[in-house]
Parts: C-alpha cells; structure tokens; sequence
C-alpha cells in the first residue's frame, strides 16, 4: 500500500478530554468517512472501562487526516478524578 492510499483509507483519531486526552490511535475510514461516535476500552487504575468519544473538527497535516474527538461522559463508565478521592 502506497502513502496515497493509505491517507485515503485511514485517519488519526485524536481524544481531546476524558481519561484518553492526549492520546492517539490510527482508525480505517468506512465508505469514505469517520467514525461519528467511537468506543474505547481502557484499564483505569486496573479496571476496564468502556469510554464514547464523538467526532468533532476534522484537518489535514502532511497529507493526513486528524479528527478530534470530545468524551462523552453520560454513556461511558464512571470514573473517579483525584479531586473525588481526596474528598472522601
């Protein structure tokens, strides 16, 4: 697969917020497009958890898609922030 026809069949996903701000993954575009919603399972302080992320702005850098996506809280497991520990 050459550079071109990678760039037109993947794109970067990139999580804004939520517990996987800052991170990056690599996704295949379905029918030409991403992904609107996508679910993440990820290990917080040792359980799995299943976090929804929803599209958001899209660009292009080097000839490669990016899209951002926002954490959508009230459908993905609860997670508990340092600022709840403390408190308790």
């Amino acid at each position: 697969m050459t550079a071109a026809e990678q760039t037109e069949t993947e794109y970067i996903v990139e999580y804004v917020d939520g517990p996987l701000a800052g991170t990056t993954e690599r996704r295949l575009l379905i029918g030409g497009k991403v992904d609107e919603r996508i679910g993440a399972v990820a290990a917080i302080e040792g359980l799995e958890s299943l976090f929804w992320y929803v599209a958001g702005a899209e660009r292009t850098v080097g000839g490669e898609k990016y899209v951002s996506y926002s954490f959508d809280a009230p459908d993905s497991d609860p997670v508990e922030t340092e600022k709840e520990e403390e408190s308790l």
